[in-house]
């Protein structure tokens, strides 16, 4: 009898020790304030817009217009080898997932076994069992529990994954597509002026043979023009290049890629600036909501929320284990061989209480909660990295809308310049060094101009992305 209560005491015991073992994950990792950072006024980002919609709840399809990038979108997430890739690892989690939550039913097997047996020359004996059998862990202190949690949070890293992996492909789409038609822009800048500079080398070899110029002045005209020949074919050769990159996120032999013409379509406003210079798409919404949209945010807590059910189950180690098994089935052999063969049953309960394992279990243990204080620690520089990433877009779309301005103006006076100074010698009142260098300083300016719309739009496709967007 004081057997029996012991062993009641030593049961209620660990089961008031294992309390907590079926606890469920709760996030409780603080992260720091103001993660947007402050603009250059030195107000914070995202104070102004509490409560508004940002930018990120639009659809990708909202913010890429134009109908050939949707196209193009389309097409590398449909056959990107790396999206396919995390959608069969989602497939692969979800199978785990599954046996996970089989594990709480007992396992049967249906294992039958024969011999044939003779000595000293004596009839063969044959015996045979037919069993079924039967093996049941009981999940007394949430082992099996845990690592069913875990292998559901397994499943969704790899969903936020796959998420993560389509939002990169959308935005390096776009960066590609957007940097074709800023080189394409860049090509028609230099043809023309290709063709303008032939024509003022022409001139200066009229005057040269005429005897009114130095043939000085035809070299250095000559050498500016062999210059923009060059630059056109670097430009031809990045087009190339860009295209490439373009056909290998379609997992796509080298083609062609068909694209609009830069600064036309719905994406750019009449006067010529992108729709990224209007104020209403650059609200940025409350970090909050950051927190909810960016999949490596949320990849990082289900790092944190299996760690966590790793380190539970870690810690049921140390409790028994209780194992059911069973049989049933016939056999001829039961001491002696008997046939036709008889029904035999058998059950057996045993519980498996660890005392020494060598160190393992608690070393497994404080491993698993170094783990998870460890990626406690990533979480909150993910948010921090977070936070930059969206204060440095910001500040790029600031920079380049302030920018905007100065540029087509820049260009607008050295293209009156330019004018004035061909036409001043050819009336013999400016040199060859004047044009020079009025045409350089134009030829500068535009692809300046080029430069800070493609600068431009890269900044709202990194806001985009830093505030969690491309999901929908």
């Amino acid at each position: 009898m004081k057997i029996k209560n012991i062993l009641i005491a030593a049961l209620v015991g660990s089961l008031l020790t294992g309390c907590g073992l079926y606890d469920k994950y709760e996030q409780k990792v603080e992260t720091p304030s103001g993660i947007f950072g402050n603009n250059a006024n030195g107000q914070a980002f995202g104070s102004t817009a509490e409560g508004s919609a940002s930018v990120a709840q639009m659809s990708w399809r909202d913010i890429f217009t134009d109908p050939l990038l949707q196209q193009l979108i389309e097409q590398v997430l449909a056959n990107n080898t790396d999206l396919n890739s995390a959608r069969i690892a989602i497939e692969k989690s979800e199978a785990a997932l599954k046996a996970a939550k089989l594990a709480y039913l007992p396992s049967l097997f249906f294992s039958p076994q024969g011999s044939l047996s003779s000595f000293d020359g004596a009839p063969v004996t044959k015996v045979y069992n037919l069993p079924l059998q039967l093996s049941w862990d009981v999940d007394l202190f949430g082992s099996i529990t845990n690592k069913k949690r875990a292998a559901k949070a397994i499943l969704l890293q790899s969903q936020l994954n796959e998420e993560s992996v389509r939002v990169n492909l959308i935005s390096a789409t776009a960066q590609q597509y957007y940097l074709l038609q800023m080189l394409d822009r860049e090509l028609d800048i230099l043809i023309q002026t290709d063709s303008l500079w032939k024509a003022s080398l022409d001139t200066q070899t009229a005057l040269w043979e005429n005897g009114q110029a130095f043939s000085t002045a035809v070299n250095q005209q000559e050498a500016s023009w062999l210059s923009v020949k060059a630059q056109i074919a670097d430009v031809r050769r990045n087009i190339r290049s860009a295209e490439n990159s373009i056909c290998s996120l379609m997992a796509a032999t080298p083609q062609h890629i068909n694209r609009s013409k830069w600064l036309s379509g719905a994406q750019h406003s009449a006067s010529g600036g992108q729709y990224i210079f209007d104020n209403k798409f650059l609200k940025l919404g409350v970090p909050a909501d950051m927190l909810n949209l960016r999949p490596d945010i949320r990849l990082a807590n289900c790092y944190m929320e299996e760690a966590f059910y790793n380190t539970q189950g870690a810690r049921a180690a140390f409790f028994p284990t209780i194992t059911l098994t069973g049989s049933a089935g016939w056999t001829n052999n039961n001491g002696i061989i008997v046939n036709p063969g008889k029904l035999l049953l058998s059950a057996v309960a045993s519980l498996a209480q660890p005392i020494f394992a060598r160190g393992q279990i608690k070393a497994n243990y404080k491993i698993a909660q170094l783990t998870e204080e460890d990626l406690q620690k990533k979480y909150v520089q993910t948010v921090i990295d977070a936070g930059n990433q969206v204060n440095e877009a910001m500040a790029d779309c600031e920079t380049a809308r302030e920018k905007q301005g100065y540029y087509h103006r820049q260009v607008e006076v050295l293209h009156e310049a330019y004018k004035g100074t061909h036409e001043l010698m050819n009336n013999g009142k400016a040199s060859y060094i004047e044009v020079l260098t009025a045409q350089e300083s134009l030829l500068n300016a535009q692809l300046s101009e080029a430069q800070n719309l493609y600068d431009a739009t890269q900044a709202v496709i990194a806001l985009y992305i830093a505030l969690g967007g491309g999901a929908k």
